[in-house]
């Protein structure tokens, strides 16, 4: 699992501009999910998610800085059933600001658990920096005075040279060398659970030199549109394009082309770095016989806006980029090689898929289906998708509250006004067929009055779908 990793800047998505060969391969070798979503835009509540099978409004980690409350976990069901299970890197399943340490959940991640939250992230039980600390104490001197600790007084914006440290000492190479050990000491009789998590491509947008300049200047394609469009837009984001994501990160303002285009060159070098990565993990899994008989998975939290439409990084906005995922799945001898999906899926599907997989007992209320059985035909894929976010990140004020549902070509985003915000209600209508960029908001205009009307009944209808009628009905009354 990447973080923040837009679905279009891999290969096997298309883009020509990206190096992704082994993930490509991947896909090659498995199956790929044209259309994923994310549950939420931002990391806690999506990263929940997958583990729960659930939306937030369902687990209840709303936003990040909330710490998930007790729910059945699939991590934990595989561990109950024999699984050795281990987690790498970034969990975020509870506050994590800086420095702070993460709330213990009964996770069912054992001893093998290495934990990081971030590159930045100064508690003590930073395992990437005890890592550093031990295997390049040089880097760990030039660097330690630069994490977050309780109290630090770090800007939250631009690199600092943890960000950017040379390839050996990288957290993604950190996260690689984690999983292929756990791969060496892995018992081939006994079944496991993996779950590594790479911090990149998250900003700062900054990675090490030598894959920085495999994308040199006008190697990537620039954004589409620009903060010229976002008139016929949501105020929030005419806001955010002009004075920072959320009104805090001033750094990342959008109006300067020249930085822009250097954000974008960077976030196309950590993907490259993290494709490398990921290869090297699958060497280790062939390499230890297991590749055989192990279900892979690759995907992301949520994606990026990169500066398209002139914003930079993730929810309250439900653009594309910033909600669409990657999602590639390898299980030889099970699934299809070199087979695209057409239906719809999301990041609540990938644990009750694993748990599917695995045998486990299914997690209770989940909204997420079994995509082996979509694959197989066992089950009808989804032809819709429903993303959430309820002032989700840092807090702005007034609180924003957007839903977006996709129903074929048709997209609709409302941004929530009274009683559910304190926020101008508006919202954000695109047919992709025409407009794939999402470039012109047909919410106001009057020739499409019957569509948006069509799709606020259709969200209506899933908010009923999604609810929790759990509990078994005894009798009639």
């Amino acid at each position: 699992m990447t973080d923040q990793h837009r679905y279009d800047v891999l290969s096997a998505y298309g883009n020509s501009h990206v190096r992704t060969p082994h993930l490509q391969l991947l896909a090659d070798q498995g199956t790929t999910f044209e259309t994923c979503y994310t549950t939420s835009p931002v990391c806690a509540p999506a990263r929940a998610s997958v583990l729960t099978g659930k939306y937030p409004h369902a687990h209840r980690l709303w936003c990040n800085g909330v710490t998930l409350p007790d729910q059945p976990l699939v991590s934990r069901r595989l561990a109950d059933d024999g699984y050795r299970c281990g987690l790498i890197g970034k969990r975020h399943l509870s506050r994590c600001f800086r420095g702070i340490e993460e709330a213990e959940i009964d996770d069912g991640f054992d001893s093998f658990r290495k934990w990081a939250h971030d590159p930045r992230h100064g508690s003590p039980d930073n395992a990437y920096h005890r890592w550093l600390e031990t295997n390049h104490p040089r880097v760990w001197e030039k660097v330690r005075e630069q994490v977050d600790h309780p109290g630090a007084d770090h800007p939250d914006s631009g690199p600092r040279d943890i960000d950017c440290t040379e390839t050996p000492a990288h957290y993604s190479t950190w996260v690689a060398e984690e999983a292929k050990e756990f791969l060496r000491t892995q018992d081939a009789g006994q079944p496991f659970f993996l779950w590594a998590n790479f911090y990149d491509p998250h900003h700062p947008f900054a990675a090490p030199r030598e894959y920085l300049d495999r994308y040199p200047p006008g190697s990537v394609p620039p954004p589409v549109g620009g903060p010229e469009e976002l008139a016929g837009k949501p105020s929030v984001q005419a806001e955010m394009s002009r004075r920072g994501y959320q009104l805090h990160d001033t750094g990342f303002g959008a109006d300067r082309a020249a930085e822009i285009n250097h954000f974008r060159r960077a976030y196309y070098a950590m993907v490259t770095m993290v494709d490398d990565k990921v290869g090297e993990i699958l060497a280790a899994l062939d390499g230890a016989g297991l590749a055989e008989n192990t279900l892979v998975i690759f995907t992301s939290d949520h994606g990026e806006m990169l500066g398209d439409h002139g914003l930079l990084l993730k929810g309250p906005m439900a653009y594309e980029g910033a909600v669409r995922v990657p999602l590639i799945m390898r299980w030889p001898g099970t699934l299809p090689a070199g087979r695209r999906s057409s239906a719809v899926a999301g990041l609540h599907d990938v644990g009750v898929t694993i748990g599917a997989a695995a045998g486990t007992e299914p997690l209770p209320a989940a909204h997420g289906q079994d995509l082996l059985a979509v694959i197989r035909g066992d089950e009808s894929g989804r032809d819709w998708g429903y993303v959430e976010y309820r002032d989700s990140n840092r807090s702005d004020e007034p609180a924003v509250c957007t839903t977006m549902l996709r129903s074929g070509d048709l997209k609709l985003v409302q941004w929530h006004g009274h009683p559910a915000s304190t926020s101008t209600r508006d919202g954000e209508l695109y047919d992709l067929s025409a407009d794939p960029d999402e470039l012109v908001n047909l919410w106001h205009s009057a020739d499409h009055l019957a569509s948006k009307a069509d799709m606020l009944a259709m969200l209506a209808d899933v908010r009923v779908q999604l609810e929790d009628r759990s509990p078994v009905r005894e009798a009639p009354w």
